[in-house]
């Protein structure tokens, strides 16, 4: 292992789920508002996963008064306080950009069987 290698193993986050393409998350992000922080709660579907190491991201799809809004998280970012799997969907996809066309009950994934 290498110099970097040896910083960047304890930055890497040991407490996430397990994340898939299709699944529905619950991302609590820590947002700053002046001088005060509060935690503010994103959920919605994993279109993809980016990535490995400390570089990995999810990019997360919600629809907000029937607009579709994406949030990239850097899922090893200090700003991430948590991260709850709330569904797992099937997709056999590894990146699901066709949900961008999809509104409502289409959009939905079904779910895996565990």
């Amino acid at each position: 292992m290498t110099v970097l290698d040896d910083i960047v193993a304890d930055q890497i986050r040991t407490d996430l789920p397990e994340l898939a393409s299709g699944d529905t998350v619950r991302v609590a992000v820590k947002v700053r508002e002046g001088t005060r922080e509060r935690v503010q709660i994103f959920e919605g579907t994993v279109m993809r996963l980016r990535g490995g190491g400390i570089g990995r991201s999810i990019t997360v799809r919600a629809l907000r008064s029937g607009v579709g809004v994406e949030r990239t998280f850097k899922i090893n970012s200090p700003r991430i306080d948590r991260i709850e799997v709330v569904r797992h969907g099937v997709a056999r996809r590894a990146q699901l950009y066709f949900l961008r066309k999809r509104i409502g009950k289409a959009a939905t994934l079904r779910e895996r069987r565990v």
